[in-house]
């Protein structure tokens, strides 16, 4: 299934929940939000703790959303911080992304919208596993 993706919609998306980011330790705001399949918008903004370890990425969040909200697949992400700049997610986060997107799900980057078998080559996924 093909979807247009309204980057600039996408991008308003996140730069809005990122204004509602707990981050009251790193002074860092992170908003994310991604395009489902269904057609639906999820969102997440990182949520910090004096226990650092305990920190909650923006990722985390949007991926939980999508968990919560149903399911589905990503189709296209887009990350910002407290500027409205772009960034690119954390390996961890990559890898989150990969579980609920695949390689085909798309990354709004600082160097353009690449793919994510382009972000995370050779990634490890569900088909690694022997379940």
């Amino acid at each position: 299934m093909s979807h247009e993706v309204d980057w600039d919609a996408l991008r308003g998306a996140a730069v809005g929940v990122m204004r509602r980011a707990y981050a009251p330790y790193s002074r860092f705001p992170v908003g994310a939000a991604a395009l489902v399949d269904d057609g639906r918008v999820v969102l997440g903004c990182n949520v910090e703790n004096a226990g650092y370890g305990v920190t909650l990425c923006a990722e985390c969040g949007m991926v939980s959303d999508l968990v919560a909200g149903g399911g589905g697949r990503l189709v296209a992400v887009v990350c910002v911080g407290g500027q409205e700049q772009l960034l690119m997610p954390c390996g961890r986060c990559r890898q989150l992304i990969w579980e609920h997107g695949g390689a085909a799900c798309l990354l709004q980057t600082p160097e353009g919208v690449l793919a994510m078998d382009e972000v995370l080559p050779q990634a490890f996924g569900a088909e690694d596993l022997d379940v």
